[in-house]
Formats: C-alpha cells, structure tokens, sequence
C-alpha cells in the first residue's frame, strides 16, 4: 500500500492496521471523483495486502469526516451515460468495502452528511466523536440520495429513515447511536484511544474467520430466512475445518493466547 495519493494520507502499523484517511480539508472531504476513484484503489489494496488486518476510515479534518458529494461535479457537463457511469462509484466503493474480507471501521470524529453517511455505514463499525452530526441533506438542494437510501434502509427503521431523507435534517450523534448508525460516541479526548483499541481488537483475532464472518454476515442480508440458515450452515462448517478454528479452542483450553495462522 506503499503508492502515493492526492486526495488520501493511508498509513500500515506493524499492527496489522492499515488508516485511510479523507485529506480534502479545502472542499471539506467532497466525495469527488478523485477521492472516490483514490479511495476504491486504497481499499483494493488493503484488500489485497496480507499485511492488513484492519481498515480505518478517517479523516484529516478536526471537525469534518466528509460532507459529502461533491456538488460542483454534479454540474460537470457530460453525457447521460458518462453521467450514470460516474454514479457507479458509489455502488462499487458499497460492495467494495462489503466483500473486503477484513473489518472496516468509519472513524467519524467529525459531521457525516450526504454521500458520507452512506460511506459510514457500509463500513462494519462506526465510532462517532460527541460533536458529530448526520444527514442526508440532498432534498434541500433538489436532489434524493437514492444510493445512501439502500444502506440506510439496512440499517435502520423505515419512518425514521423517510424521516432523514425528507426533510433533510441533521441528527447529533446521541440520537445517531440511539437509531443504531453508529456503534459508540465518544469524547474528543478519546476519540483516538476508542478507535485504536477497537482496532487493536480486531487485529488480534483470525484474520480467516475474520473474513468467513464478514464475507458470510454480507451474504446473507438479503436472503430468505431458511435459506440464510442452510446458508449459515455450510459456513460453520467450513469454519470447523480451519485450522485457526482448532488453534482457537486449543488455546482455549490450554489457557494461552492462540496463535493464528491465517488458514
């Protein structure tokens, strides 16, 4: 992950915890195709790099995670195909960080909005910081965000969800954990320590069962009941059979920390 970026400063700890973070501070973070193209070719490769364990998504702003698509492109002139193909991006970077293989968190220390939320929550973990603020404000512009729509109605309930997309209100990040978009809220000063502990968390456990769990919890969120049980099944199984899996209930039982081996 050792290629440079504009729009991004990535950053792999011997840890296993590779950092993305959003460094836009002029446009605040605007989601342009610059960043996004950056962006979907930083989590290819932490994808793709056995070195990481762990994503982080950040930001370099103080007070701003990403405020969201870049309007001033939407303006751009350019044909309806080029137009639709430019949206693409969004749906790629979603299933992207959805079948990345390796746990993604959003560290949102500063106001989510428009685009970013949807950003937010394809990530598995969203660690907000107490000044933090949500929305989706695009009807306030004469626009809809029917891509972020997708996600949001994934993760929370239907009136609230309308309830965000119509108005285009912001919510705090109070309000944000309690509709379920983000996983904790913490105080500025510890902001960083919540993430890198959560972070050091996860890098410490199997990078393979890791990724069977995620592969397996993207899978089935749209299957039929019986069908995402059989489907649940056969993933148990074939967790069995690894060898971390044994390592795992060994370790257990010897009363040591497991030694993982990835396979």
């Amino acid at each position: 992950m050792g290629r440079p970026y504009d729009t991004l400063v990535v950053d792999v700890a011997d840890s296993g915890v590779a950092t993305i973070a959003l460094d836009q501070p002029e446009t605040r973070n605007a989601l342009s195709d610059r960043l996004l193209d950056e962006l979907l070719a930083a989590l290819a490769a932490a994808r793709d790099d056995d070195a990481v364990r762990v994503v982080v998504l950040a930001s370099t702003h103080a007070t701003v995670f990403s405020s969201g698509g870049d309007l001033g492109g939407f303006k751009a002139e350019m044909s309806l195909v080029e137009r639709h193909a430019a949206n693409g991006r969004f749906p790629r970077l979603f299933t992207l960080i959805g079948g990345l293989g390796k746990p993604v968190i959003c560290a949102a220390r500063g106001h989510v909005l428009a685009g970013a939320l949807g950003l937010a929550l394809a990530c598995d973990l969203v660690i907000a910081g107490e000044r933090a603020t949500f929305g989706t404000p695009e009807i306030n512009v004469g626009l809809f965000p029917f891509m972020i729509a997708v996600l949001i109605g994934r993760n929370i309930g239907r009136k609230k969800m309308t309830e965000l997309l119509l108005l285009g209100q912001r919510i705090d990040a109070a309000e944000a954990l309690r509709l379920g978009i983000v996983n904790r809220v913490v105080a500025p000063d510890e902001f960083d320590a919540a993430v890198a502990d959560w972070a050091a968390q996860l890098a410490a456990k199997s990078p393979l069962l890791l990724k069977l769990g995620k592969d397996a919890l993207f899978a089935q969120q749209d299957m039929a009941f019986r069908e995402a049980l059989a489907f649940g099944q056969s993933q148990l199984l074939l967790a069995q059979t690894a060898q971390d899996a044994q390592e795992g209930i060994t370790a257990f039982l010897e009363r040591r920390e497991p030694q993982w081996k990835g396979r």
